[in-house]
């Protein structure tokens, strides 16, 4: 007879319950972890912070009997043939239930910051390509597609998305970000989340909270922001991702806030997270960072005094692997130091969560799909559509593109005929396979050259790579023909490219960065740059290739924007795109030769100097161009910005009212039309401005925004219905925030920049002060 915590139709809770009240201390605290085969092992180089110097081998089967809460990424740590992935993980998972007495799977998670981080996966444009589409419907579907991948095989839980708002583009991890402005982050980043939580995957989000905002862009240094800001600029994407999107897990970021470690933060973790917004799901810890507790920010003096820190500030799984919530734990609780309550109610949360993934049922058993393909036409369909909509066109003179069919074009830079220059940090190829030079890629990444080459047959094209590869040397030829180039001098390097680009009709320079991990690359996490100058000698090829006097357009496949007012005017166009992943170099190709339409928008803002960080467009007055300072941070294409190769004429919207209750709202309609003679996509972008308030407010901030696709001479409607919730903002140090009675103003604008303001719509808010919480309207 089945048990009753196996009775499918009581609650998740309830079952839990029944389960908990069974377990020994030892059966509960095995749920409160993970382990990682493979992870210890001396060989390769790390892909988490101190993984070789942290990471301990296990005795597993002195560990099964116990049971087991999770298991760390069997797909992502090591190159898996996906068919005998799945039956390998199958496996394990039989063997796991066999060995423990309530016959209990584990949880098993995987990375999936740019698609299913294994072998053979497709890879998706990086997160920073998402917020430059401005199209959360389209990284909905992305995401629906990853997360039925990776079920499909056995997994359960995706570490995934990154809803840290950007604050200073230094920081290497700027590319798994959305943006710097917490609108776009919080839309974009929560259509992730329903994606994935549609296929049944449990969206974990991070990082939580502050990571971003550390002191210089600084992997894991200090944050230091005041509580305004945190509410304002760091919190609501994490709010709008529970609330809206339905995430089940939240993992801890590894920075301290103000002195206190987010993973022993009780006031983060339980009273914010829980007990004010409700959040009912798992936290878990960012690999190792229960130990970092004791051994980098030195809060505790052992690994049980780390277990019970962060036990009580709510974190309830310990991840990657068992280092603090096994032996150590236990013989804290059995001594008296940690109640036996704290394990229970970490422990009551994971059964819950099984429980809801079906893995206390008793016909659960695992299975092993055949014929796996993690790569099929369906996902390289939507990560094409995603690269295509996310290159953002910054400069275009107007002469040269889109490219003549049969122009003869010199493509030079060291990244045009390399794969690696369309992959970010948390790719397979860049995160893991890196490791096993010898391992074919897996997937088809087709460089810029070669998409080129397919999208202009007629063209005539040559190719020379002008310089090194930025960062470290590659540990294997970065694409064909590089092994040749690379015994070339600087001097002879930089002579061939001059030459090509002299007999061109056009050059096209392609710079940029080669993601990595831990200082192997110049882009990626602990990846950080002391200042936003391109990497390298890239920024003397592009001076070299324009003293030619050939027309130069500049391709950037980068993870942050680099300053570019060295080059201001010199340039015929400029093209940005961010890690755009194995569809990218046909997408950059599309827009070159133009049969894709430019449609992205910069989700970060694009300085004119390398210097003065960290700066986003959400500053109050005085963080703008003032006579009080010498600097000038104004950048040189704002947040928001991106050229099309139609115009698009923007008639005089109407408001529904001009007078708005502070619990109302109102409808802002405005009609926009394709002047050009080519298709084209418009991003209406509506900014909020509050002229008087009670705390020094950003001069304008997005509240809503539309992407109006027209074909030539077509016209739509757009309609922007705004809360007064959209106006609120907080005003004490305990984050409160109100809506308060007076004058507003609407923005309707191409960009955050006050010189792309198309209509400004007047509006005045009456009635009392109103205090409001998470559960205020949060989308325009």
């Amino acid at each position: 007879m089945p048990h009753s915590w196996q009775d499918t139709s009581l609650p998740a809770e309830d079952r839990a319950d029944e389960l908990l009240s069974l377990m020994t201390l030892e059966e509960k605290l095995a749920q409160l972890y993970s382990v990682w085969p493979g992870s210890e092992s001396g060989e390769g180089e790390d892909v988490a912070p101190l993984q070789h110097e942290v990471a301990e081998a296990v005795d597993l089967d002195g560990l099964l009997p116990h049971g087991l809460g999770q298991l760390t990424r069997p797909f992502g740590t090591a190159p898996v043939d996906p068919t005998e992935g799945a039956a390998a993980l199958a496996r394990t998972q039989a063997r796991i239930t066999a060995a423990n007495r309530f016959g209990i799977p584990a949880l098993v998670h995987e990375e999936c910051l740019t698609g299913f981080t294994a072998w053979r996966a497709t890879v998706f444009p990086t997160p920073l390509a998402w917020g430059a589409s401005f199209d959360p419907a389209l990284v909905e579907r992305a995401a629906a597609l990853i997360g039925g991948s990776m079920r499909s095989v056995g997994v359960h839980q995706g570490l995934s998305p990154v809803l840290d708002v950007v604050r200073d583009a230094r920081w290497g991890r700027t590319e798994e970000s959305i943006g710097e402005d917490p609108y776009l982050v919080a839309t974009v980043g929560t259509a992730y989340v329903r994606g994935l939580e549609s296929s049944g995957i449990i969206a974990t989000l991070k990082h939580f909270a502050g990571y971003s905002a550390s002191r210089g862009a600084r992997n894991h240094a200090p944050v230091s922001i005041g509580p305004r800001e945190l509410a304002e600029m760091i919190l609501p994407p994490f709010e709008m991702a529970l609330r809206d999107g339905g995430a089940r897990s939240v993992m801890h970021s590894y920075n301290d806030l103000d002195g206190v470690p987010s993973a022993a933060n009780p006031w983060l973790l339980t009273e914010l997270l829980r007990e004010q917004w409700g959040f009912t799901g798992t936290v878990v810890a960012d690999y190792f960072g229960i130990s970092f507790l004791e051994l980098a920010h030195r809060v505790a003096d052992s690994p049980g005094r780390a277990a019970a820190l962060a036990l009580a500030a709510g974190v309830d799984v310990e991840l990657p692997a068992v280092r603090c919530y096994g032996t150590p734990l236990r013989d804290a609780v059995r001594a008296g130091e940690v109640p036996e309550a704290l394990v229970d109610r970490a422990v009551r949360r994971v059964l819950t969560q099984k429980g809801e993934l079906g893995l206390l049922d008793p016909d659960w058993s695992p299975e092993a799909p055949d014929g796996v393909d993690f790569d099929p036409p369906a996902m390289r369909a939507v990560a094409r559509q995603l690269a295509e909509e996310s290159v953002v066109l910054l400069a275009d003179d107007g002469d040269v593109l889109p490219l003549a069919p049969t122009a003869r074009i010199a493509v030079v830079g060291p990244l045009a005929d390399d794969p690696a220059a369309m992959l970010g940090c948390y790719t397979f190829p860049r995160h893991v396979g890196i490791e096993h030079p010898d391992l074919p890629m897996g997937v088809d990444v087709p460089t810029l050259l070669a998409a080129l080459r397919a999208e202009l047959p007629d063209a005539r094209i040559s190719h020379a790579e002008g310089c090194a590869p930025p960062g470290p040397a590659p540990t294997a030829p970065a694409g064909p023909g590089s092994a040749g180039a690379a015994a070339l001098t600087a001097e002879s390097r930089l002579a061939q490219a001059a030459r090509m680009a002299a007999d061109a009709e056009v050059c096209v320079a392609v710079l940029g960065d080669r993601s990595g991990l831990f200082g192997r690359g110049t882009s990626g996490e602990g990846c950080d740059a002391a200042d936003l100058e391109l990497p390298g000698e890239q920024g003397a090829l592009l001076d070299t290739l324009l003293a030619t006097g050939t027309p130069v357009v500049l391709v950037l496949l980068t993870g942050r924007p680099y300053a570019l007012g060295r080059w201001s005017g010199l340039l015929a166009g400029a093209v940005q795109a961010f890690f755009p992943g194995e569809e990218g170099g046909p997408a950059v190709a599309g827009v070159l030769g133009g049969r894709v339409g430019p449609s992205g928008r910069l989700p970060v803002s694009v300085p004119y100097a390398p210097g003065g960080q960290p700066w986003t467009y959400l500053q109050p007055p005085l963080g703008h161009l003032s006579g009080a300072s010498t600097v000038d941070p104004t950048p040189l294409f704002p947040f928001g910005h991106g050229l099309t190769y139609t115009s698009f004429a923007w008639e005089r919207p109407e408001a529904d009212a001009a007078e708005v209750p502070t619990d109302g709202e109102t409808t802002v309609r405005l009609t926009v039309r394709n002047t050009g003679d080519r298709a084209g996509t418009e991003v209406v972008q509506l900014y909020l401005h509050d002229p008087v308030a009670r705390t020094a407010r950003p001069v304008s901030r997005l509240v809503g925004y539309a992407r109006v696709p027209l074909g030539p001479g077509e016209s739509a409607e757009v309609h922007f219905t705004f809360h007064a919730d959209l106006a609120a903002y907080p005003v004490d140090r305990d984050g409160t925030r109100i809506v308060e009675p007076g004058a507003l103003e609407l923005r309707l604008a191409s960009s955050s920049a006050d010189a792309d303001v198309r209509h400004t719509v007047p509006l005045t808010l009456t009635g009392p002060e109103r205090r409001v919480d998470h559960r205020r309207r949060l989308v325009c």
